[in-house]
């Protein structure tokens, strides 16, 4: 053991005849062990809430989607389908319509996306999972519809009410004003047979038809469509996928990722997690002002300590050192207190569900080594630059 560290242990964890000393390095310590603990469950809840918010995405979204440079639509023709065919790394695809659309209900009207899927979009997209009432599309209801529950509350409806049905208007195309307004929009009377539930703005966004009813709607050729939406195999493998889809199907289409699809969301998301770091790293600093306080305490209280290790040959970078040293096991000490208790929160929370954001949703939190290591060198590296700070107050003029 090297002479600083020796001095700097006995200096750490030896009481001071002086009380107002040990006082100042215990309030100091548990200063460090509550910035500690308070950055690690923020992070942890940050993480959380970021894997919780991801996986409705996951459920809504596809790992890839296609759609047309130009215009709202186009032709899925035997080629784009053999390309897509060729993937090995394709599980399963999708043909989606989607619309904006007006929404009549029993004399109540709301503005909103109609998304006209075939029946394998449940292999690609989990939304049959979120109806909470009635039941997903079914090929033998061809007028069925599965409207968002946000929709479903503006217009009071509710499923299999078979005496109101649930008109859906689109503009029709063309150019020119219709003598009577009911020529200018096309129109269809679907039958809510489900009712689903994900986020208030897809609530709010979407209701659910048949691909064929969605085409009789708005007056489409029977391989028309807005997007194909695919999901793979192996998402690791999802680029090399991506490119090859680019490089066949050429300029006139664009592939995108789910990331891509949601790239304002995702952004946000790293926003708030970086200001919610930077913000408790801010705290943690102040709180080591008081590491810095106790140290040059330490130093002044060991001032003639300090004179006669100087005098039996101790260098100034040797005593400057002892008190470095003394200030990072400090922080260590209060880093390895900190967050081991803040592991173990983390641990009982997703185990017990200490904390509830409602009655029947834990807060999500998630324990993984990028937060642990983060806090690790956020405090070692803040800690030993408060006792590089604390230790500059040492001179040759001090010592003698």
């Amino acid at each position: 053991m090297s002479f600083p560290l020796y001095i700097a242990k006995r200096y750490l964890f030896s009481k001071s005849s002086n009380n107002t000393i040990n006082i100042i390095t215990i309030i100091a310590t548990i200063g460090v062990i509550i910035g500690t603990l308070a950055l690690f469950i923020v992070l942890s809840g940050f993480s959380g809430l970021r894997t919780f918010s991801i996986g409705f995405l996951n459920t809504s979204d596809p790992d890839i989607k296609i759609t047309s440079v130009k215009g709202k639509s186009f032709l899925l023709t035997p080629k784009i389908q053999a390309e897509i065919e060729s993937q090995n790394n394709i599980a399963s695809y999708s043909r989606v319509i989607e619309e904006r659309a007006f929404f009549e209900f029993n004399k109540k009207t709301h503005i909103a996306y109609i998304k006209g899927v075939d029946t394998n979009y449940t292999n690609v997209n989990k939304l049959d999972s979120t109806v909470y009432s009635g039941t997903w599309l079914n090929p033998e209801i061809p007028i069925g519809s599965v409207v968002g529950n946000g929709i479903s509350n503006v217009l009071s409806l509710g499923v299999f009410d078979f005496l109101e049905p649930l008109k859906i208007y689109v503009p029709k195309p063309g150019k020119g004003y219709a003598t009577n307004p009911k020529d200018a929009f096309s129109q269809i009377e679907t039958q809510p047979i489900g009712i689903f539930s994900l986020t208030e703005d897809i609530d709010r966004k979407f209701t659910f038809i048949s691909l064929k009813l969605a085409q009789v709607l708005l007056n489409y050729e029977p391989e028309q469509i807005s997007s194909i939406e695919l999901k793979v195999k192996n998402i690791k493998d999802r680029p090399n996928t991506i490119e090859a889809l680019k490089n066949n199907l050429g300029t006139d289409f664009n592939v995108e990722t789910r990331e891509q699809l949601n790239a304002v969301f995702y952004k946000m998301l790293n926003t708030e997690n970086l200001a919610s770091y930077l913000i408790f790293t801010l705290i943690l600093i102040i709180a080591l002002f008081n590491v810095i306080g106790a140290i040059i305490m330490m130093i002044l209280d060991k001032k003639d300590n300090l004179k006669t290790l100087y005098n039996l040959g101790a260098t100034i970078k040797d005593i400057k050192r002892v008190f470095i040293l003394q200030g990072f096991l400090l922080s260590l000490f209060g880093l390895i207190v900190g967050l081991s208790i803040g592991v173990i929160l983390v641990i009982l929370q997703k185990k017990y569900a200490l904390f509830m954001i409602t009655q029947h949703l834990a807060y999500p939190v998630e324990l993984t080594l990028y937060n642990v290591f983060s806090v690790i060198i956020t405090i070692l590296i803040l800690g030993y630059l408060a006792a590089l700070i604390a230790s500059s107050r040492i001179s040759k003029k001090l010592v003698e």
